[in-house]
């Protein structure tokens, strides 16, 4: 039975598990809402990213579609936020564990730390996502107008793709805290 009265419960004998310390059961579960939201964020943000982006990139390709392959470094740049989230989402999903040797290893601060950091990089990833989508949409059509936009379209791009990486620095990092 999951529910046991209190008589119930002290008749019980303690287990040797029991004995050895508390179990954390919800550790793995915040572990694993780390992993998911590192993954489900950063590949919306790479969807925004790309979607944004295409429709600037298609617009532009009506009138002009010699420049529709030039004009492909947003969507490129948007696919790999969602690399990054499931660099994240493996790394945290391998290192989290129940019960080794009768006791359980994954403790709350490991969960945590990973939480934190599948947070980090998934907000980063759609941050940065949102970024690459507004700034390929308009300036893909603005250096197609102006070609000298090019260049500064392309360095507004890799400080917006910068946040999503800081996010994957900062996901690597609470992992690796979780592990040590």
């Amino acid at each position: 039975k999951l529910w046991l009265s209190a008589p119930q419960q002290a008749a019980r004998p303690p287990t040797p598990l029991a004995q050895s310390m508390p179990i954390e059961l919800e550790a793995p579960f915040w572990g694993f809402m780390g992993a998911a939201f590192a993954l489900v964020f950063s590949n919306m943000g790479a969807a925004y990213g790309t979607g944004k982006s295409g429709i600037g990139i298609s617009t532009l390709g009506v009138g002009q579609p010699e420049l529709i392959m030039k004009s492909i470094v947003p969507v490129v740049m948007a696919g790999v936020l969602g690399i990054y989230g499931l660099i994240i989402a493996v790394i945290i999903s391998n290192e989290v564990t129940t019960v080794e040797e009768k006791a359980p290893s994954y403790t709350t601060f490991k969960a945590f730390a990973h939480f934190g950091g599948g947070l980090a990089c998934g907000l980063s990833g759609l941050a940065a996502g949102m970024a690459i989508g507004i700034v390929g949409e308009t300036l893909t059509q603005a250096s197609a107008a102006q070609p000298k936009l090019f260049v500064g379209m392309v360095l507004i791009l890799i400080f917006a793709e910068a946040l999503g990486l800081y996010g994957l620095i900062v996901g690597l990092i609470l992992s690796a805290k979780a592990s040590s």
